[in-house]
């Protein structure tokens, strides 16, 4: 496995293979890796010739300061577990190599950055389209993986595609969870055992919203869900939205919707978890 820090080498590097035709997996992350980015990486291993992993705690895309810095961070970990993998490349940059000056893009997003993340974290998805741009114009893949735990973000990049031209193919992984159902996070690892154990919680709530469909109570069931998490003292909702799963709108009658998503945002002390479950109707 080859670990490689600046542009200009791993630009040079990755030529090599284009050249030749070979295809290039990408896996975009910003490192404190757990299970659910390393299924990312065992499907591009298996569907490209050479898979790259990124890491990279990108500042831009934190509203809060603290949050930044309290990110978890263990690159030695991280480097053990994708060797483990037999990732074929990593790109580790500092901040300055990605942001050697002051950045002023801006993209059209619509909407969609509007709604729920958008809406309690002003400018982080601004900060992830510009860095995903950035790493999409060094690496050059042709498949690029996300999970579906970011469902706002996935959506967020498929328009970045759209708006940018670019040759880009997202491939949207399904959400990997721990054994109590809590979606797998790099910030689960900042959970005493007692909030991780209480926070199996959010997708028991969640996965509750097909019974009030198939009882015609639908109406009922946000409200439900913010009594049922908030009832634990250890947690509190921020945001409920039950939404259109291809345009984001919210949904507040079934009628003429093929797919909807539930999406939430729960704090657990200062642990930001978030969580969606996709219904077909």
């Amino acid at each position: 496995m080859k670990v490689i820090n600046n542009i200009s080498e791993i630009t040079s590097y990755l030529n090599g293979f284009i050249s030749t035709g070979k295809k290039i997996g990408f896996v975009p992350t910003m490192g404190a890796l757990h299970f659910g980015h390393l299924t990312l990486v065992n499907i591009s291993k298996e569907q490209n010739d050479i898979t790259v992993v990124s890491i990279f705690v990108n500042p831009t895309q934190f509203n809060d300061k603290q949050d930044f810095e309290k990110y978890p961070r263990n690159t030695e970990e991280d480097l053990k577990k994708l060797s483990e993998t037999g990732c074929d490349l990593v790109f580790m940059p500092n901040e300055k190599e990605m942001y050697p000056e002051k950045e002023f893009k801006k993209f059209n997003l619509g909407k969609i950055e509007e709604v729920m993340e958008g809406r309690f974290r002003p400018g982080h998805f601004q900060g992830v389209a510009i860095i995903v741009n950035k790493l999409f114009e060094i690496v050059k893949p042709n498949n690029a993986y996300f999970g579906q735990k970011d469902f706002q973000q996935l959506a967020i990049i498929k328009r970045l595609v759209i708006i940018t031209n670019s040759t880009v193919n997202i491939i949207s992984c399904p959400i990997i969870r721990e054994s109590n159902g809590l979606a797998m996070s790099s910030r689960n690892s900042r959970l005493s055992k007692t909030e991780f154990d209480n926070a199996s919680i959010i997708y028991s709530t969640i996965k509750q919203l097909s019974d009030f469909i198939e009882n015609n109570k639908f109406s009922e069931f946000k409200s439900w869900a913010l009594n049922n998490i908030n009832a634990n003292n250890l947690f509190k909702t921020e945001y409920i939205e039950i939404v259109d799963s291809k345009n984001l709108e919210i949904v507040t009658n079934l009628k003429n919707h093929e797919s909807i998503t539930c999406c939430i945002a729960v704090f657990c002390g200062q642990v930001r978890l978030i969580d969606n479950i996709q219904i077909n109707l």
